[in-house]
């Protein structure tokens, strides 16, 4: 009667709370009498024992509470700790926010949504309050729904993420890259891993493994989900069933598999969840559904394509406009923002770079130099003329997206030999074997980034440096303190940028051995790479048909009414960069004639303009001798507005500067309180502030001071240059 009356008074809900702490407390009050029968009561032994329970109880919640609690404090330690270890600028940081935040659309439709509505109220009222009728009346249409109506949510920054050899990671580095991978889902970036424990052979469409290779697979991926699973929130999941593969034979001894994604809402609820899904290497046959091991790279693919909406089919009769809207709908719901390759032997190798690495690879302008370079550690012997003929094969071959290696397997090694018998000829000499691995990745990046949006990106870095969590370098003598490592993960998602700019010079980066310990700037620099599908850089006149020299009497000069450069675009590029208007006329009348050269980045989205100047004192009259002292003087070094400080603009431009067009130095100017100056202290190899002037002399001329009449020559040119401004403002701010 008592709970009849508790029910009608506050509800079914607390009527069964109270009954369950009734029955609770009557299980822990009864006890039994020394003839047998049950009885209850409250005697002193009973109760004191009840007491020190309930005490042990209290005390083990309360213990279980601070571990919970001091756990949760370590990860956002770490987690802060990385976020403010990564240096992102405001403007980066506000880029990021940009990027990260949802459009007011998205939330709004969200907001909106009746489903959405109902779960806030906490009842679903059904049809309640809508026209019912006209809802569930049949409706007569010719055509399908159209999908884009259909609100898909908030869109998903998600990140291919490639492991390769886990199985040769220890428990620390992998927990490290569930910590790492935790974090970027915590930013905003969730992940898709898929894993691949390679045998240590050759990268081939015929890759052999053990009997117990689908084994390892599992083990690994169940690893890294406990690795991620232990760091924060984020959780992770296996996905084994999501990679289909068609078989197709193309002759004996050889076939051609292609992966697919067989459902993709096997792939977007977990990631709709927060839940990071872990593929291994395992695919399955479209006919016989027998599991089969497949290249990490071909899932990649396959992956690529179903995220950015590429792996939709026309059918026979449906209407474009349903399938460009059906496309449009898929890459609302998923952006695709990275590439993530984690291999033992990191980024892309270079020979141009002191640390033997590429820090950023412009794949519309490096792509094929570095593949060259791949190409001459597997053939040190061959000739430019036999090189050239296999990477014209390889160039047919490039748009292959299941497998764009089976191709090279087969021409590389001379003839169309099984692919596992080139594999064990190959697995006798390491660099070989290393060259293979770093193609693979290399073709990897320019084909998903081929698929992607330009601002979509790839890092190509080790394992060991995805699981720094951000830790303190050991304190040396001849650097100013300590310095927390930076993890690159971390710092290219806040940034969109390598952890440092590709035009910074080696020895500026600083040694970070331990204490005692001598070690190159190029052996301390981590070997990583940072890849975009970037721009073009265009040279004139192109220093591989000859190097850029003072101008000759008689001799035809480039200059800036020549039908190869745009000069309405040119003086745009320069106006919007320095935010004043230029005197055209009078420029070109002082730069016609002694130009040297001119850089163009992309679309003129940024570029730079040398000349030869002649120092004071020293006629100009074209002789030998005045020719010989001329200073080759970067006059102009513009980005758009809109380009700065993303896109590593600025880097090509200064790239293609000092490594194509002056190696040997050159010299530019600056007023002191230009905020670029910064950028122009790490890059040069010094600077001079100009007595009783407002400008800062800089040059990247090695040993310029062991050269007194070459650092004079400099010094008067820098004061010597008229501004060409339209306002007439010679006195500087």
């Amino acid at each position: 009667m008592i709970l009849q009356e508790i029910a009608l008074k506050k509800g079914r809900q607390v009527a069964g709370h109270n009954i369950q702490s009734w029955a609770k407390r009557r299980r822990r009050t009864e006890y039994i009498s020394d003839n047998g029968l049950r009885n209850y009561g409250s005697r002193r032994a009973p109760a004191s024992q009840l007491r020190q329970e309930l005490a042990k109880e209290h005390v083990k919640d309360l213990s279980n509470q601070q571990k919970a609690k001091k756990k949760a404090r370590a990860i956002d330690k770490d987690f802060f700790l990385s976020v403010l270890g990564s240096s992102a600028t405001k403007r980066e940081a506000r880029s990021y926010i940009q990027r990260f935040t949802p459009s007011e659309e998205s939330s709004s439709s969200t907001k909106s949504s009746p489903e959405k509505a109902r779960r806030s109220c906490g009842v679903n009222l059904g049809g309640f309050y809508g026209p019912a009728a006209v809802q569930e009346s049949p409706r007569f249409i010719q055509q399908p729904e159209r999908l884009s109506k259909v609100s898909v949510g908030p869109q998903l920054h998600v990140a291919l993420v490639k492991i390769r050899a886990p199985q040769t990671l220890d428990d620390e580095t992998l927990n490290g890259i569930g910590r790492t991978l935790a974090q970027l889902a915590r930013l905003g970036l969730i992940s898709v891993v898929v894993i691949h424990c390679d045998t240590g052979v050759p990268p081939s469409g015929e890759e052999k493994r053990d009997a117990d290779w689908r084994k390892l697979e599992i083990e690994q991926t169940n690893r890294l989900i406990a690795a991620i699973d232990a760091n924060g929130e984020t959780g992770a999941r296996l996905v084994d069933n999501v990679i289909g593969v068609s078989e197709e034979p193309v002759r004996p001894g050889y076939r051609h598999t292609s992966a697919h994604v067989t459902l993709r809402k096997l792939l977007m609820t977990p990631l709709r969840r927060g839940v990071i899904p872990v593929i291994p290497s395992i695919g399955y046959t479209d006919i016989s559904q027998t599991a089969v091991p497949v290249l990490a790279t071909d899932i990649v693919l396959a992956l690529t394509k179903e995220l950015a909406g590429l792996s939709t089919q026309l059918l026979p009769d449906e209407d474009s406009i349903v399938v460009q809207e059906r496309l449009q709908t898929l890459r609302k719901e998923v952006s695709l923002d990275r590439l993530i390759v984690l291999d033992p032997l990191g980024g892309v190798p270079s020979t141009d770079r002191d640390n033997g690495y590429h820090v950023f690879l412009n794949m519309e302008q490096e792509y094929e130099p570095a593949k060259q370079d791949l190409l001459k550690g597997l053939h040190p012997n061959s000739s430019r003329g036999s090189l050239q003929a296999q990477a014209k094969e390889e160039r047919a071959s490039d748009l292959s997206l299941s497998n764009p290696f089976s191709k090279f397997a087969e021409t590389e090694f001379g003839g169309p030999k099984p692919l596992a018998q080139e594999a064990e000829q190959e697995t006798t000499e390491q660099p070989k074997l290393d060259n293979w691995y770093h193609l693979q990745n290399l073709q990897l990046v320019r084909s998903v980034l081929s698929m992607l949006p330009p601002s979509s990106s790839a890092l190509l870095t080790t394992p060991e440096e995805a699981a720094n969590s951000g830790k303190d370098a050991p304190f040396q003598a001849a650097r100013v303190g300590t310095r927390r490592q930076r993890n690159p993960l971390i710092h290219n998602l806040l940034t969109d940028k390598p952890v440092f700019s590709s035009s910074l010079p080696v020895g500026r980066l600083g040694p970070q051995a331990s204490m005692g310990e001598v070690v190159s700037p190029a052996e301390s620099i981590t070997p990583t790479t940072f890849a975009k599908h970037g721009m073009s850089v265009t040279l004139f006149p192109n220093p591989k048909f000859g190097r850029w020299e003072p101008p000759t009497p008689g001799t035809p000069q480039l200059t800036l009414t020549d039908s190869q450069i745009d000069l309405p675009r040119l003086v745009h590029l320069i106006e919007d960069s320095f935010g004043r208007k230029l005197d055209v006329k009078e420029y070109l009348k002082r730069v016609n004639g002694r130009i040297a050269g001119v850089i163009i980045a992309g679309e003129y989205e940024g570029g730079a303009l040398l000349t030869w100047e002649t120092p004071p004192g020293v006629k100009d009259d074209g002789s030998p001798e005045s020719r010989a002292r001329m200073v080759p003087y970067l006059d102009k070094f513009a980005v758009l507005k809109r380009a700065q400080g993303s896109g590593g603009v600025a880097d090509l431009i200064f790239k293609a500067m000092v490594r194509d067009c002056f190696p040997e130095g050159c010299v530019w100017r600056s007023r002191r309180n230009n905020p670029v100056n910064k950028w122009y202290f790490e890059r040069s190899r010094g600077t001079w502030k100009l007595p009783d002037t407002g400008w800062t002399m800089f040059w990247t001329t090695p040993d310029l001071s062991l050269d007194k009449q070459l650092f004079l020559d400099y010094e008067g040119v820098c004061r010597g240059i008229e501004p060409s401004w339209a306002d007439n403002k010679t006195v500087l701010d």
